[in-house]
């Protein structure tokens, strides 16, 4: 291993408690003349990428495997930032990926797609520890390999992982109530407890307002999305441990459990029994974002009484919020969903997307958010079962 390397090696050991990301990528910086390429930082001698994690665990995406090829004749690290620990870092060439995610359908020797988690990096590769000391013996061995060599046995490797979701198995009298979704919404919209629902959320907006303000700054759209949803779903002792965080941390963003199940806010009425899933949109950035699994999203629609909404949080320039709350079938929405694979496993319908433009208008009040066009739900419903 390089001269260079050992001496970022030995720049991060004396920096090991540095808690603050973007406080260690600015020391980095300034110590090592690095350029920037999207999320990774490099030089001639090495790369790295920056990743955060509150507790130490590791199993967030930090690295899309083609990005990882321009890079792997070089030593490539992942600097692994821990909010209330010492840091890590890990050498994270191809040699030390065990597979990428189940999601990656078509990745073949001919087509790099998928990413890295920080599960998916070795922390042990014959016998040697993934630590510092063992990074030259380590980095030696991935020399000797070629990217091909190694890509042939991640591909395979990522055909044998066995989909921890499965594709949902309606029944006739599941699909008749499924169908009858679109129905079910409209009532719902044309209700007093509609208004109520609204006066709920708008209030619980209100309340944190300049958390969601600050939490709008926060780059990853996934922690972003997630805690301004935990500030608005969680029950007063929660949201105050929250605030108190935002208060006092910049960049080392407070801790939660994100929900895996479809709709962040439920709440039954008698006659309806609600799932809101709260969507943050900042307005100024061009996103899609996730919306739901398609088959949570039938299943879910298969029950009695079930009312799938969304409540969008638009964010401006001025920092001002606008929100809006609809139902899944409203027609801006329906007409701008993109069905895909990819963040899904493989035996499974996949997931929706939203278009940005779409919920922007939508935002932008340009049509009324209790609007439902019941024949094309129903037409939806069914492109979804045939998936």
């Amino acid at each position: 291993m390089n001269v260079d390397c050992l001496k970022f090696l030995s720049f991060l050991e004396k920096n090991r408690e540095v808690n603050n990301k973007d406080e260690l990528i600015a020391r980095v910086r300034d110590a090592f003349e690095l350029i920037q390429d999207g999320i990774v930082f490099h030089c001639d001698a090495f790369a790295l990428r920056f990743s955060y994690s509150r507790k130490g665990t590791f199993s967030n995406t930090v690295l899309s495997l083609s990005k990882l090829e321009k890079y792997d004749h070089i030593p490539f690290f992942i600097v692994l930032v821990v909010g209330c620990n010492v840091n890590r870092v890990f050498l994270a060439n191809s040699t030390f990926i065990a597979k990428v995610g189940h999601s990656s359908q078509d990745l073949a020797m001919d087509k790099i797609v998928g990413n890295i988690n920080g599960s998916d990096i070795l922390k042990e590769y014959n016998g040697l520890p993934n630590i510092p000391e063992n990074f030259e013996d380590l980095f030696a061995i991935h020399h000797g390999l070629t990217w091909e060599d190694n890509l042939a046995r991640i591909v395979e490797a990522t055909r044998k992982i066995v989909p921890r979701l499965q594709r949902e198995f309606l029944t006739e009298v599941d699909k008749q109530v499924l169908y009858s979704a679109p129905e079910r919404a409209e009532r719902f919209l044309q209700s007093e407890d509609y208004g109520a629902l609204l006066q709920d959320l708008e209030e619980r907006c209100r309340a944190v307002y300049e958390a969601i303000i600050v939490a709008a700054r926060i780059e990853n759209i996934n922690v972003r999305g997630r805690l301004i949803e935990a500030l608005i779903t969680s029950d007063e002792q929660e949201r105050k441990k929250l605030l108190e965080e935002l208060r006092n941390v910049e960049n080392n963003y407070p801790y939660y459990e994100p929900r895996n199940e479809i709709g962040d806010y439920i709440r039954f009425f008698n006659n309806s029994k609600t799932y809101t899933d709260i969507k943050t949109k900042v307005l100024y950035l061009n996103s899609n974002p996730k919306a739901y699994n398609i088959d949570k999203f039938l299943r879910l629609h298969s029950q009695e009484k079930t009312v799938f909404l969304f409540y969008f949080i638009g964010i401006n320039e001025m920092g001002k919020i606008k929100t809006c709350l609809c139902s899944v079938f409203h027609p801006r929405l329906l007409s701008s969903t993109i069905l895909q694979h990819h963040w899904a496993g493989r035996s499974t319908r996949g997931v929706a997307q939203f278009q940005g433009k779409a919920l922007n208008a939508l935002i932008a009040a340009e049509e009324s958010p209790t609007l439902i066009a019941l024949d094309e739900a129903k037409i939806f419903i069914s492109k979804l079962l045939e998936r």
